[in-house]
């Protein structure tokens, strides 16, 4: 009888442990059955902001006869900027940079010295506005200032887009929503029910001109050529499955 009881509780010990070891290895499983997707977002948009630049230069002998010439410049392109509807106070002008120019001389036992050549002094005007169509077109007749005898060079405009933050949140809760649909459609075909979102890391925010070969980059392309732009944003997402 006492060899009857000890087999018994044998018995009982040895399936207790393997339906511990069962349930064991059915809630470890079903911990680590998850489906990891990557969701997407794209946006195209047009630039509500633009700054155009540019700057003109003298060159001269003597310092005040080349800032009194470009005084006179300066004058000059105030006017301008007035006649083709500029605001004065879009318009601003940074300090002249003043830059001594030599020339580099060799004689003939191959000695080279720096002989003095002359002064070059540089302004430059800035044009921040959000009319992006009215800035533009002037930025595209500005070379005029050349007919009127100012060395005037004008720089491509620069775009942007002054309602990012918005943009961004709106489009990290698209491609959440559609990282969600690619996994739910995933474990429907599987035969299998989504589970709660576990994990998620965000990707690179860009933005580049729209139709772009630009290749991405891991701190994120700005571009700012384009008025017309394209934003896209990805989301690695992780879903453990339901019981």
């Amino acid at each position: 009888m006492r060899v009857l009881v000890v087999a018994v509780l044998a018995c009982a010990t040895v399936l207790g442990s393997v339906l511990i070891g069962a349930h064991t290895y059915r809630t470890r499983t079903r911990v680590n059955d998850v489906v990891i997707v990557t969701g997407l977002a794209k946006d195209d948009f047009t630039s509500d902001l633009i700054v155009w630049r540019g700057s003109f230069a003298r060159r001269d002998a003597v310092l005040r006869s080349a800032y009194e010439a470009l005084a006179r410049d300066l004058e000059t392109v105030r006017k301008f900027c007035a006649a083709n509807g500029l605001a004065e106070s879009e318009v601003v002008f940074s300090s002249v940079h003043i830059e001594k120019q030599f020339d580099q001389v060799t004689d003939q036992e191959g000695r080279t010295r720096q002989d003095f050549k002359g002064y070059l002094l540089t302004q430059t005007v800035e044009v921040e506005s959000s009319d992006v169509d009215r800035i533009e077109r002037f930025s595209r007749k500005v070379t005029d200032l050349i007919e009127a005898g100012v060395e005037f060079y004008s720089e491509p405009p620069e775009y942007y887009y002054t309602k990012l933050g918005e943009l961004k949140l709106e489009m990290i809760a698209a491609a959440t929503k559609d990282g969600r649909e690619r996994a739910e459609r995933i474990v429907s075909n599987a035969g299998g029910v989504l589970g709660p979102l576990r994990y998620s890391s965000l990707g690179v925010f860009q933005i580049t001109a729209p139709n772009s070969s630009a290749d991405f980059s891991w701190s994120g392309a700005f571009d700012v050529t384009s008025k017309r732009k394209t934003a896209s944003v990805t989301i690695k997402l992780q879903f453990g499955l339901a019981s």
